[in-house]
């Protein structure tokens, strides 16, 4: 599995995580000129779309015969200027999505799904914004389809990292069944860059001392047990890796596994789109690295 993907620049539907890399996520960006439209069905995968810019009309028909059409969806001029929005699509629905912005652009995240859950616009005034963390790791968070919408397996939202301070901190990981502190998830960071020649880092590891328990099989329900649908290229169980990915505007970074800790270059906005999904639904259902632990306020 390449977890480092460049940016891919263009118009239109770009796949960037493809079905089956990953256990639960696959990721794409929709660019779109005023008056083009994307069409496309969800089939056995709910979806949530991210609109990082710009305004489009969303028509979207159930496997019930439902039908909702968000006229206006979306806000903001980009990813650096407010909440975001959202548009949440369940299993077996068709779906349009037509830019009425001069320009617009959106990520489509999808995953696994069995439940069929009413389809949901989330405004920016539906967001939670929090300030996390403190000093040089404090950051803005932005929740937006989280406990609040049904949903089978999606959480989204995105973080802001202002120049220089770090996110994701203290280091956490979710890749272990440990109930009621951690749960097995897949995440996908989607990063942007303000101005957009900028950079940021993101180390990508474990500490072979924290076993976390990682295994080739997960649980998908609670009768369905399968194989992951991919071969690593590092060593699993409790042997540890280290990898530090310098990313630029545009790129995607695939989490597995392991702990993942990011932080913005001085000078730099560092903006990261994250969707979560996996064996449960739970925000927070992580470990932080007991290494650096002590940082978090008690």
């Amino acid at each position: 599995m390449n977890r480092h993907i460049k940016s891919r620049c263009g118009n239109g539907y770009q796949s960037i995580v493809a079905p089956g890399t990953m256990r639960f996520l696959d990721f794409a960006r929709l660019e779109l000129a005023k008056g083009e439209k994307y069409s496309g069905d969800t089939g056995e995968r709910e979806l949530v779309v991210d609109i990082f810019g710009g305004l489009a009309k969303v028509t979207i028909e159930t496997s019930s015969g439902e039908r909702a059409t968000y006229e206006s969806a979306g806000a903001r001029e980009d990813v650096f200027s407010g909440p975001p929005a959202m548009v949440y699509i369940p299993i077996h629905s068709s779906f349009s999505v037509e830019a009425i912005s001069p320009q617009f652009g959106a990520g489509l995240f999808t995953a696994p799904a069995k439940t069929v859950s009413p389809p949901r616009h989330l405004a920016g005034a539906d967001v939670i914004a929090k300030q996390v963390g403190r000093e040089n790791w404090q950051r803005t968070v932005y929740s937006a389809l989280d406990e609040r919408t049904n949903a089978e397996r999606l959480l989204a939202g995105e973080t802001l990292n202002p120049p220089g301070n770090w996110s994701s901190y203290p280091p956490h990981k979710h890749d272990k069944a440990n109930p009621p502190n951690e749960a097995v998830l897949d995440e996908i960071y989607f990063f942007r860059v303000k101005p957009a020649q900028g950079f940021g880092f993101i180390w990508t590891y474990t500490d072979p001392e924290v076993n976390d328990g990682f295994s080739t099989e997960i649980n998908v329900d609670d009768s369905d047990t399968v194989l992951l649908p991919w071969t690593y290229t590092e060593p699993i169980d409790n042997e540890g890796f280290s990898t530090v990915f310098v990313v630029e505007d545009g790129d995607t970074v695939l989490l597995p596994r392991g702990f993942h800790p990011v932080v913005a270059a001085p000078g730099y906005e560092l903006h990261y789109a994250w969707v979560l999904a996996g064996e449960e639904r739970r925000y927070g259902a992580w470990a932080d690295d007991p290494r650096h632990a002590w940082v978090r306020p008690k």
